[in-house]
C-alpha cells in the first residue's frame, strides 16, 4: 500500500511539474502548524503540516500534503487477573494527500500581497497506535479514524516579500498558522 501511495505521488508530482500554471498561483512550499479537532478525539491536539503548491490555469493549484497529529487517551480496563484501572494509549495518525484550491483574488479584487482561497483536500490517514505496558485488553478503538481523509478549506494568504509570506488555513479538521515559501517572482507574474 505505501509503494502505491509513493507511485501516485511521484506520478502527481511529475504531472504538476508539467503544467505551465498562467494565472501566478502556485510554486509554493507551505510549513504550518496549529490545531487539529478529530472529533473522534473529543479534544484538540497539535498538528503539523507540510504541502507544496503547483500552479493549475485559472486560478486553481493543486498541493501534495503530508501532515501529522498525535494525542494521548486511555482505557478503562481490569479482568479477573489484572485490576481494573485507566491504561493509556498514544495514537499517531498521518494524513497523506492532495489539496486542490481555488483562488478569489480576482473576485475579491485583492491587493497583490494577499492571497484568499477555499479548497478541498482528499487523501489517506495512516495510523498507528502504542499501548501501555500491562494491557492485555482489546486493543480495537471504538471511535477510531477513519482511513479516509477529507477535509474543506477556507484560507488566506499574506505576503511580507515576494518570497516569504504568512497563511492562516481553516479546516473541517486541521486548522494551521504558518510559513509561505514563494518560488515564482510574484512580482514578474499578471495575477489576473
Amino acid at each position: 500500500m505505501k509503494k502505491l501511495i509513493l507511485l501516485i505521488a511521484i506520478c502527481l508530482s511529475s504531472f504538476c511539474s508539467r503544467v505551465i500554471a498562467q494565472d501566478g498561483f502556485g510554486n509554493t512550499l507551505n510549513l504550518g502548524v496549529g490545531v487539529g479537532y478529530p472529533g473522534y478525539v473529543g479534544h484538540a491536539v497539535p498538528a503539523f503540516n507540510l504541502s507544496y503548491e503547483f500552479g493549475l490555469p485559472h486560478n486553481f493549484t493543486l498541493a501534495p500534503f503530508v501532515g501529522i497529529y498525535s494525542y494521548q487517551n486511555n482505557m478503562y480496563w481490569g479482568d479477573a487477573y489484572t485490576p481494573y484501572r485507566n491504561y493509556s494509549y498514544t495514537e499517531t495518525v498521518v494524513p497523506v494527500g492532495g489539496k486542490l484550491a481555488y483562488y478569489f483574488n480576482q473576485l475579491f479584487q485583492a491587493g497583490p500581497r494577499w492571497d484568499f482561497y477555499g479548497a478541498l483536500s482528499l487523501g489517506f490517514s495512516f495510523r498507528t497506535v502504542v499501548w501501555e505496558n500491562g494491557y492485555y485488553g482489546d486493543r480495537t478503538l471504538t471511535n477510531d479514524a477513519s482511513p479516509m481523509y477529507v477535509n474543506l478549506h477556507a484560507g488566506a494568504r499574506y505576503y511580507m516579500t515576494d518570497r516569504a509570506g504568512l497563511f492562516l488555513d481553516l479546516s473541517t479538521g486541521t486548522t494551521t498558522f504558518g510559513l509561505s515559501l514563494n518560488f515564482r517572482n510574484r512580482g514578474t507574474v499578471s495575477r489576473y
